[in-house]
C-alpha cells in the first residue's frame, strides 16, 4: 500500500470534539475510499486513515449512541 499524501488535505475538527481544547479530532474530506483522521493538537504528528464505509459505520454508531464499554 502507497502512502496517502495529505500535504494539501483541508482538516476540519470534528463536531463531537471537546471545544475547550481537549481531546479533538480533526478529518480531512475529499477521499473517496478514505477518511483520514489526526490529533488537532499535535497536526503535524501522524494521522490515521479509515476505510470510508467504516468510518460512517462508526459515525452511525456514535450518533446512535450504539457503543458499549
Amino acid at each position: 500500500m502507497r502512502a496517502l499524501d495529505l500535504n494539501a488535505a483541508t482538516w476540519r475538527k470534528s463536531s463531537y470534539s471537546n471545544q475547550d481544547g481537549g481531546q479533538c479530532l480533526e478529518v480531512a474530506d475529499g477521499f473517496t475510499a478514505v477518511v483520514p483522521v489526526r490529533d488537532s493538537k499535535n497536526p503535524q504528528g501522524p494521522a490515521l486513515t479509515f476505510a470510508a464505509a467504516g468510518w460512517s459505520s462508526f459515525v452511525a454508531a456514535v450518533k446512535g449512541d450504539d457503543l458499549s464499554a
